[in-house]
């Protein structure tokens, strides 16, 4: 009878801001799809849209997570490299595929007898979207989180590490375009597509290019002092 093997497993090290980005970066996947049954106006930004011909923009709130998405997977894209950050982005799946079988058992379970009536219809009609919403946002995730991540590595293969913002607003922004296009595309049909889409890509982009810089700017140090 052999002997036990008692040699140590080699284990690979991950970074702290690796292993911090990624616990974030799947909570912020969870959560998108929850925050985007609200929408919201975002003051002057919605005036934006009767200047071009469009009603006052609005978008869904889950805009929000999904720049924050974008911010996380461009940061890990800048300190650790391409191929990490779209390993991340794969791994993203998990808990978005997770969170939406969950949330089908959740609906099918009876509901207990004293909960609030109300709050009962409210949950069901907030969780319970089509499946081809559903469809869109696993498309749109996939191909802009992708996109996102490759266009700002181009640029970075391009520049070196200079203009961090540029790379980033860029990528976020064309990310958010092809994002929009392919979630309202596939959730809500062509007729969809006009005013709708190009209210959502007029706000996603502005918000892209106030919001994202300064982010990734903060996330990067963040994770450059993490590692440190």
């Amino acid at each position: 009878m052999e002997a036990p093997d008692h040699r140590p497993i080699a284990r690979r090290a991950i970074s702290p801001s690796l292993f911090a980005f990624s616990i974030f970066y799947g909570g912020m996947v969870c959560i998108a799809g929850v925050l985007g049954n609200k929408q919201v106006s975002l003051g002057p930004i919605s005036q934006l849209g009767p200047l071009v011909g469009l009603p006052p923009l609005a978008v869904e709130a889950g805009i929000f997570a999904f720049l924050l998405l974008v911010v996380t997977s461009s940061a890990v894209a800048e300190l650790h490299g391409q191929k990490v950050a779209g390993r991340l982005v794969l791994m993203g799946f998990v808990p978005l595929l997770v969170s939406m079988v969950l949330t089908l058992v959740v609906l099918v379970l009876p509901a207990a007898p004293e909960m609030d009536r109300g709050h009962l219809a409210a949950f069901n009609q907030m969780m319970g979207a089509t499946p081809w919403i559903w469809a869109g946002g696993i498309v749109a995730y996939g191909v802009s989180q992708t996109l996102n991540v490759t266009i700002f590595s181009w640029l970075k293969g391009r520049e070196g590490s200079k203009f961090l913002w540029f790379r980033a607003a860029t990528a976020s922004a064309l990310s958010q375009i092809v994002d929009s296009i392919l979630f309202i595309s596939i959730a809500f049909g062509l007729s969809a597509v006009g005013w709708l889409m190009a209210g959502q890509m007029l706000a996603k982009v502005v918000l892209s290019i106030a919001l994202v810089p300064p982010l990734i700017y903060a996330l990067v140090a963040i994770g450059r002092r993490l590692d440190a």
